[in-house]
C-alpha cells in the first residue's frame, strides 16, 4: 500500500495541548503525580514572584530518570494508555507532563538524577514554533542554570520540573503588587487542590511529604471520618468488569455539631454546595470531587450539603470510567449507574433529614437510637406531622389511664391536624438563620425550663424500669437534649 507521513505540525499540537482546560490547580497536580509514581516521598511545590521572570516548581527524591528516559518523559504521547505501568503509577497517556506544562508556561525545563550527575532537557514554544521542528534542548540559559541548581541543592536524586515564561505574566512588571497579590492567591489555590487531591498521600503509613513554598500541605478529608458525629453508611463492593468497585457513603454532621474553623474547612475548596456527592478515587489519588456523575435527577441541591461518597476503581478500569487526560472528569459504566443512584439517593435523603432536624441525626452503632417529640413524613404527595407515641414523655403520660388518658389522647390529635404549616411558609424560608432552636438553643448549661422538662423525661425512664444513670444514657440520646448541657450530661 501507499501512504505517506502525516506528522502534527508542531504549533498546532501546541495550541491543542495548551487549550485541553487545565486550571493551575490541576496542571500542579498532574507534575505531584508524576512524583508520587517515581516512589518520591519529599515533593516540593514552589511559587516565586519576579514580575516578568515569575517561576513555578516541582522538585522531588523520586527515583529520577536516565538521560534516555528523560527525553521519552519530554516527548509527547510516548507511552500510550496500553502502555504496561506499575502498580503506583498514576499516568494513563503519556502527555500530563507537556500538556499540563503547555498549558500554564511557555518554557517546559525538566532536570532529573539517577544517581551521579544531572541531566536536562527543556521545550522552549517559542523557539519550537518558530523553526516548525519539535527542537528538545538540553542546554538551558544561564538563568535558567541558576534556578536549577537551587532546586537541585542537596538532592542525591529525583527530579525538577520547572516552568518560567507563565501565561498571563509576560508582561508583568516585579513592582505590579495586584499582580503578585493574584500569584499567590493562585498559590492558596493550588495548596488547597494538592490538600483535597493527595489526601490519602499524606496520611497513613508510608506517607507523602508535601510542601508548597515551604510549608507542609495538610491533608483535607471530604468525610471527616475521624469526627465522631460523622454518619458512615454500610460499604459496599461490587465487581465490574473484572474488577472491584468499592463505595462507601457519609453523611456530615451539621454546623450545630461543628466547631466553627471545623465547619469553615469542611466545606473544602469550592463551599459546601459544590462540594456536595461522589468522590471518585484512582490508586489513591482523588479524580473527581463533589459531582453527582450526571445520574438521573440528581443535581446539587442546598438541602443535601452533608451528602458525600467515596467510590475507589481501579486503574485498570479507565476505559469503563472514560478517564480524561486531565484526571479531571468521570462517567461511570452503565451497569454501575443503578447501583449508584441507589446509594447517593439513600444518603442524599438521610443528609436532609439531618439538617431538617437541626443536625440532632448522630452517628450511632450501637445502643438506642435517637428519639424525636415529632415524626415528619411525606407519602403519597402529603405532608404529616405526629406527636412521637414512642417518646418516653408521651408514653409515660398516656399511662396515667382515665378519662385524662382520652384528654391528652384528643390534645396530641388536635396539635397533629393544627400544625401551622402554611403560616410557616410564608413566614419562613428554608435554610436561612431564622430557623427556631429548642429553648432558644443554648448550648450553655441548661436553664430552668430545659432542665424542668428533662427531669420529668428522666422520672418516666426510671418509672419504666431504667436504672438512674441508664435514663441519664437515654437522655442524652433525645432531642433535643443530646444538644444541650444539663445533669444528663454529666
Amino acid at each position: 500500500m501507499t501512504y505517506e507521513l502525516a506528522p502534527p505540525e508542531p504549533a498546532g499540537l501546541i495550541a491543542t495541548l495548551s487549550s485541553l482546560g487545565y486550571s493551575l490547580p490541576a496542571a500542579v497536580a498532574d507534575l505531584v503525580d508524576n512524583s508520587i509514581s517515581a516512589e518520591a516521598v519529599e515533593i516540593d511545590v514552589d511559587f516565586t514572584w519576579a514580575g516578568s521572570e515569575t517561576w513555578i516548581s516541582v522538585a522531588d527524591d523520586g527515583t529520577g530518570m536516565s538521560p534516555a528516559k528523560l527525553a521519552t518523559a519530554m516527548t509527547v504521547a510516548a507511552r500510550g494508555p496500553q502502555a504496561e505501568r506499575s502498580s503506583g503509577d498514576l499516568g494513563r497517556f503519556g502527555v500530563g507532563l507537556k500538556s499540563a506544562s503547555f498549558s500554564q508556561a511557555r518554557q517546559l525545563v525538566v532536570t532529573s538524577c539517577v544517581s551521579g550527575g544531572w541531566h536536562t532537557r527543556c521545550w522552549d514554544l517559542d523557539l519550537v514554533e518558530s523553526t516548525g521542528e519539535w527542537r528538545l534542548l538540553s542546554q538551558v540559559d544561564d538563568e535558567t542554570e541558576t534556578i536549577l541548581a537551587r532546586l537541585r541543592a542537596g538532592r542525591r536524586r529525583g527530579t525538577v520540573v520547572l516552568w518560567r515564561r507563565l501565561n498571563g505574566y509576560a508582561e508583568a512588571s516585579e513592582r505590579d503588587t495586584r499582580l503578585q497579590r493574584q500569584f499567590y492567591a493562585e498559590a492558596r489555590r493550588v495548596e488547597g487542590h494538592l490538600a483535597m487531591v493527595f489526601a490519602r498521600y499524606l496520611t497513613g503509613v508510608g506517607r507523602r511529604r508535601l510542601r508548597l513554598s515551604g510549608t507542609a500541605v495538610k491533608a483535607w478529608d471530604p468525610f471527616l471520618a475521624h469526627h465522631p458525629s460523622v454518619l458512615r453508611l454500610p460499604p459496599e463492593r461490587h465487581p465490574v468488569n473484572g474488577g472491584e468497585v468499592r463505595i462507601e457513603a457519609f453523611v456530615l454532621p451539621s454546623a450545630q455539631r461543628l466547631t466553627t474553623a471545623e465547619h469553615e474547612s469542611a466545606g473544602g475548596p469550592s463551599g459546601w454546595l459544590d462540594q456536595q456527592g461522589f468522590y471518585v478515587y484512582r490508586r489513591d489519588r482523588l479524580i473527581l470531587a463533589g459531582d453527582w456523575l450526571g445520574l438521573r435527577g440528581l443535581r446539587k441541591e442546598e438541602k443535601y450539603n452533608l451528602a458525600r461518597i467515596a467510590v475507589d476503581v481501579p486503574a485498570e478500569a479507565d476505559v469503563d470510567w472514560s478517564v480524561d487526560v486531565r484526571k479531571s472528569s468521570m462517567v461511570p459504566p452503565v451497569a454501575l449507574r443503578p447501583i449508584l443512584e441507589r446509594m447517593a439517593r439513600a444518603t442524599r435523603d438521610r443528609a436532609a433529614d439531618v439538617l431538617r432536624h437541626r443536625g440532632l441525626v448522630a452517628a450511632r452503632t450501637h445502643g438506642d437510637p435517637l428519639v424525636y417529640p415529632w415524626l415528619v413524613n411525606r407519602s403519597d404527595g402529603r405532608l404529616t406531622c405526629r406527636i412521637n407515641r414512642s417518646h418516653p414523655l408521651v408514653q409515660s403520660v398516656l399511662k396515667t389511664g382515665g378519662t385524662e388518658t382520652a384528654r391528652v389522647r384528643a390534645l396530641l390529635r388536635l396539635l397533629e391536624e393544627t400544625v401551622p404549616v402554611a403560616t410557616l411558609r410564608a413566614m419562613h424560608e428554608m435554610d436561612t438563620e431564622d430557623d427556631p432552636e429548642p429553648f432558644g438553643g443554648s448550648t450553655a448549661e441548661a436553664d430552668v425550663d430545659v432542665t424542668e422538662v428533662a427531669q420529668q423525661i428522666f422520672e418516666s425512664l426510671v418509672a419504666g424500669g431504667r436504672s438512674p444513670d441508664a435514663a441519664r444514657d437515654r437522655l442524652r440520646t433525645l432531642s433535643p437534649f443530646d444538644q444541650l448541657s444539663g445533669f444528663w450530661s454529666s
